[in-house]
């Protein structure tokens, strides 16, 4: 089951690392890909529903990082 869910949140992922910058229907579209993933790997859907919640407020806007290195650093 595990797995599953690793490879479909992979997945997803994937196809944001295409996106330039994170539109608001990009990150729509993930997040039901998520929640759904989330309920399939018996989430508590109050939990799922946060998570969802703060993820969307995060993201909107966001520039995709396509790739990183951990000497890499935020210069803002």
């Amino acid at each position: 089951m595990f797995e599953s869910f690793s490879n479909r949140i992979s997945n997803i992922f994937e196809k944001l690392r295409k996106s330039g910058v994170l539109k608001e229907e990009d990150v729509d579209t993930a997040l039901r890909e998520i929640r759904i993933a989330l309920l399939e790997a018996d989430v508590a859907l109050d939990v799922a529903k946060k998570f969802i919640a703060d993820v969307k407020q995060k993201a909107i806007g966001q520039n995709v990082i396509k790739s990183i290195s951990p000497g890499n650093k935020d210069s803002s």
